[in-house]
């Protein structure tokens, strides 16, 4: 397997994962804090698709999906057009609230897809390419494909976590 077969797979793993949540998401625990997390189910489903959706752009130079498939209209929540979750204050990832399970899954499987999309039109020279300066040592392409899907999957693993939950946390 080439470095572009494998990222290709490793970029696969969140639809793969959230394929398996979407059974365990019931509508009572996706906007619920349950032990006062300020990240909900829903807020987490969210930001993941978001980190995925705002890096592989700036990498791609490509308008992100949230705007280009009218997510940003879809979901209807309050938010500025590059917002994605990081450092928010609990009172902002508090007001993340989607009650349709279904555009979540949706709109992660569609950044998913722009990702598949992306790496499609890298040659195994293109991931040493060096992205991001500000950092030592300096990020590479291929390192920022990584971290992305790593960060992505974390997530997933808490929202797994959430909905294996007894469900009385949930009220």
């Amino acid at each position: 397997m080439d470095a572009i077969e494998l990222l290709k797979d490793l970029a696969n793993r969140p639809s793969e994962v959230a394929a398996r949540l979407k059974d365990r998401v019931r509508d009572e625990m996706l906007n619920a804090h349950p032990g006062e997390h300020d990240n909900s189910v829903a807020w987490l489903l969210w930001h993941t698709a978001r980190e995925i959706d705002e890096q592989v752009s700036a990498l791609s130079g490509q308008e992100t999906v949230w705007v280009s498939q009218n997510f940003d209209e879809r979901f209807g929540l309050d938010l500025e057009p590059h917002e994605l979750g990081f450092g928010q204050s609990a009172e902002r990832a508090r007001s993340i609230v989607v009650d349709d399970a279904g555009l979540l899954f949706e709109h992660l499987d569609a950044v998913v897809a722009a990702e598949q999309d992306y790496i499609d039109t890298l040659g195994p020279a293109d991931l040493d390419d060096i992205i991001d300066e500000q950092w030592d040592p300096p990020v590479s392409r291929g390192a920022r494909l990584v971290s992305v899907t790593e960060d992505a999957l974390q997530h997933l693993g808490q929202a797994t976590y959430l909905t294996g939950m007894d469900a009385s946390v949930f009220r």
